[in-house]
């Protein structure tokens, strides 16, 4: 008799466990606030182009925004934390310096705040807003499963060791995709994403003036680009502004894989899509418009994927009140 209650018992502790379990699987649903928030994605998309139309160039630091968060400890919002007394964030770090556009999703989360308190994250708010940003600057679109729970940990350290940076080869781009579940054609297809945005001659510098250390330039990178960026990078200009795909800076498209062809990819990271089997394939498949539709496909497949590493979901986490700020 009490072998059987045990077992009983046993059976019991089980099944809580497994309930447990589901309550806290990482599984995302693009239907996740069909009842507790049901007009989530129009607040967040009306709010996002109510700032884009007055200032298209933020679609790339809104995109670039997600990308970051989701490359340290997940896609948690952790990069919107503000540092403390005791504690430097994520934001504090190197790469994140430059990011831009915080106030949008702020604008969003203040909005979702009055229609549905307490139900959207700060993870799920960023995910939305660069899908829209994108979109309203006539980029693909794609669907973003929801669910997202906010972290409560951010941590500039992470964020400096963990982000992909731009003077990384090949061989260390693949190792920091792998690491977070994303493979070669992911690689490819997010660097895409170079076709909008702006950089700092801090960025290129070193492929200007010194390579190698002796006061070289790279070989890599086109003559004429290299005199094309020395007249706008000066030896030790880190604040200079230049465009990330020259001429096509603001508009979604396939020139950024025509400018790298070309060797003139701004960063090392760009110029080392050319030396991999794979990723050169996918910039050769992509130099003209003819290849816009499968760029675009690819690009939300693999924003949907990139949207999904390490997500909090069940009881972990919480729902920030405020995206700057743990409740």
């Amino acid at each position: 008799m009490a072998s059987k209650l045990l077992n009983i018992l046993f059976l019991q502790l089980v099944c809580a466990l497994l309930v447990l379990d589901v309550s806290n699987a990482e599984v995302l649903d693009v239907n996740f606030y069909k009842d507790s928030c049901p007009y989530v994605e129009d607040i967040v998309k009306e709010t996002t182009a109510r700032f884009i139309s007055e200032a298209p160039s933020l679609a790339a630091p809104l995109l670039r925004m997600h990308f970051h968060d989701c490359f340290v400890r997940g896609c948690d919002g952790s990069v919107l934390l503000n540092s403390t007394r005791t504690n430097q964030a994520e934001k504090s770090a190197i790469p994140n310096q430059s990011l831009r556009g915080f106030q949008v999703i702020d604008a969003a989360k203040s909005e979702l705040e009055k229609r549905c308190p307490g139900i959207v994250s700060c993870a799920d708010i960023v995910a939305l807003v660069a899908r829209d940003a994108v979109l309203l600057i006539n980029g693909p679109s794609w669907p973003v499963p929801l669910g997202r729970r906010d972290g409560r940990v951010s941590i500039a350290s992470e964020a400096l060791n963990q982000l992909p940076s731009p003077f990384m080869n090949i061989t260390q781009l693949k190792a920091s995709f792998r690491s977070v579940g994303l493979n070669v054609t992911d690689l490819a297809v997010l660097s895409g994403g170079h076709t909008i945005g702006i950089s700092h001659c801090l960025g290129v510098n070193n492929r200007l003036y010194n390579f190698t250390g002796k006061g070289d330039t790279d070989p890599t990178l086109d003559k004429n680009y290299i005199a094309e960026l020395k007249k706008k990078c000066k030896p030790g200009d880190v604040k200079t502004i230049i465009e990330m795909d020259p001429g096509s800076f603001e508009t979604f498209d396939t020139s950024y894989f025509n400018e790298v062809s070309k060797r003139r990819g701004l960063f090392q990271s760009d110029a080392a899509l050319l030396t991999d089997t794979e990723t050169i394939a996918y910039v050769h498949q992509h130099l003209s418009s003819t290849g816009t539709k499968s760029f675009f496909d690819d690009f939300g497949v693999s924003m949907v994927k990139m949207g999904q590493i390490g997500v909090l979901t069940g009881q972990k986490g919480e729902i920030r009140k405020q995206c700057a700020v743990v409740n």
